[in-house]
């Protein structure tokens, strides 16, 4: 497999950058579950940063791995942001209801702080 099609982690600090392939599907989204809960069962994680910047396709099963994350992390007061996202993909979040629950920013940086 290409780097695009894999999911890439940087943990520091409690935080956890995880950078998404260009496609995010319902094949790679079950790797991205189980990865995810690898990485919290064995660190103490109080954020998940989702970086979309190579992100080009989503569907309905990257909006479930989002959520999933999200109610997981709000409910131990952790909290989840995003950056990186193009267009496309941010109408697909839209529809999902994600940016009304998920903070987007531009930058790694930003979302990081944000």
């Amino acid at each position: 497999t290409t780097m695009t099609e894999t999911f890439t982690y940087e943990a520091r600090d409690q935080i956890l950058v995880i950078h998404l392939p260009k496609d995010l599907d319902h094949h790679n989204c079950r790797n991205l579950r189980y990865e995810t809960d690898l990485l919290f069962s064995e660190n103490y994680i109080r954020k998940v940063v989702f970086d979309f910047s190579r992100t080009e396709f989503m569907d309905s099963s990257g909006i479930g791995v989002l959520l999933n994350r999200y109610k997981q992390m709000a409910r131990s007061g952790g909290s989840v942001t995003l950056y990186g996202v193009r267009e496309q993909i941010g109408r697909v979040l839209a529809i999902g209801g994600v940016t009304r629950l998920i903070a987007h920013f531009d930058t790694k940086e930003a979302a990081i702080a944000g």
